[in-house]
């Protein structure tokens, strides 16, 4: 590894001890709660209702296939880095452990790697392809005020989503920031292909 790459390491190390550090006992059940993605499906189910209300079936149904098909590439693609990085986890990183890591969660052994964060990545995709299509529902012309609160609301909770794999002991800060700008970019991608490819045609069909 070159000197730049090793100082970098250690920026990423001390900057996740240093975050890691601040817990309390009130602070650790809600990171814990920000971290465990089986609690967020309700909220998946929810949106998804969401845009089929809002948007139409017709346009609704291609924003849900639009962001599963972003969730998975990202999910994917972040499976592949990490195998390929073999960056260890800071819970999986003796280094952090002897440093005094905060670990709310064990040590992962199955799948030690962690770079870059799946959860960070694919929150952003969530968050970006939601904000993308609560922005289509217009009133003369205009967004609707909820469409405009909704991206603020949206983006701190992955951002909270995010934080919480620091606090946890999964992941380094620099692993955080990767996979929330990994996750806006394949959302971008995929969900800016699909809306420019499959829209136009519903809207075609929807004049005649």
């Amino acid at each position: 590894m070159s000197p730049f790459f090793q100082q970098l390491e250690s920026v990423d190390m001390d900057w996740t001890l240093a975050i890691n550090s601040h817990y309390a006992a009130w602070s650790d059940s809600f990171w814990l709660f920000m971290s465990d993605v089986q609690v967020w499906y309700v909220l998946y189910i929810l949106v998804a209702a969401a845009f089929i209300w809002r948007l139409g079936w017709k346009k609704g149904l291609i924003m849900i296939v639009a962001t599963a098909l972003c969730v998975v590439a990202s999910d994917q693609l972040c499976n592949l880095v990490k195998d390929a990085a073999e960056r260890l986890r800071p819970c999986n990183d003796p280094r952090m452990v002897a440093g005094g890591l905060h670990m709310l969660q064990k040590p992962t052994l199955k799948h030690p790697y962690g770079f870059w964060s799946a959860h960070a990545a694919n929150a952003a995709v969530f968050a970006f392809c939601s904000a993308k299509a609560f922005r289509m529902d217009l009133v003369h012309g205009k967004t609707r005020t909820y469409a405009r609160v909704y991206p603020v609301i949206i983006t701190l909770w992955a951002l909270l989503v995010g934080a919480s794999r620091v606090f946890v002991g999964k992941h380094f800060v620099g692993d955080v920031l990767t996979g929330f700008v990994a996750g806006t970019l394949i959302a971008a991608l995929i969900c800016g292909l699909c809306c420019r490819i499959l829209l136009p045609r519903v809207q075609t069909r929807r004049a005649r």
